[in-house]
């Protein structure tokens, strides 16, 4: 079974007494990689996955969760499913995209990170705030007029059609 295959696995089969402990283990490991990668935030994330998980204390799947996580904020794709513990990785990470990201996800924990300050200005971080909060906005459809065509295509007019009877 590939690591990813595993990192679904776990991800799919925690029951109500393991996932307190999973989700522990998870946010844990990846606040220590996100602060890093923050606190070096002018060099890519590189070297081998095994080694790599080593370095953030964490178990080589739980890195592959990380990796799961953050591949639409990198620079450059990565193939998560084809990576294994021996994998080289190099990783190129879009800070913007990557703050948008986590605000989508609400993980509060990761975006509020003192090391965001070093990468991002706090104008920068206000607009992408801005911008995601606009993305959450829901636009009713426009509902017909009475004197409006009948949307049901039947040619006549809303108020002698569909809603005759409202």
């Amino acid at each position: 079974m590939s690591l990813y295959e595993d990192w679904k696995n776990l991800l799919d089969n925690q029951t109500d007494d393991s996932f307190k402990d999973f989700w522990k283990e998870y946010s844990d490991g990846e606040v220590a990689i996100y602060t890093y990668i923050l606190a070096h935030h002018r060099t890519h994330l590189k070297g081998k996955v095994s080694e790599l998980a080593e370095k953030f204390s964490c178990r080589p799947v739980i890195f592959e969760g990380f990796l799961d996580g953050i591949t639409s904020s990198l620079k450059k794709d990565i193939d998560v499913e084809s990576i294994d513990e021996d994998s080289e990785i190099d990783l190129s990470v879009d800070f913007e995209k990557l703050y948008y990201n986590m605000h989508k996800a609400d993980a509060a924990h990761l975006y509020e990170l003192p090391q965001w300050e070093k990468v991002l200005d706090e104008e920068k971080r206000a607009s992408i705030v801005k911008e995601y909060n606009k993305s959450k906005v829901y636009h009713a459809p426009k509902k017909p007029g009475r004197n409006d065509p009948c949307p049901c295509g039947s040619g006549k007019k809303y108020k002698n059609c569909c809603g005759k009877n409202l």
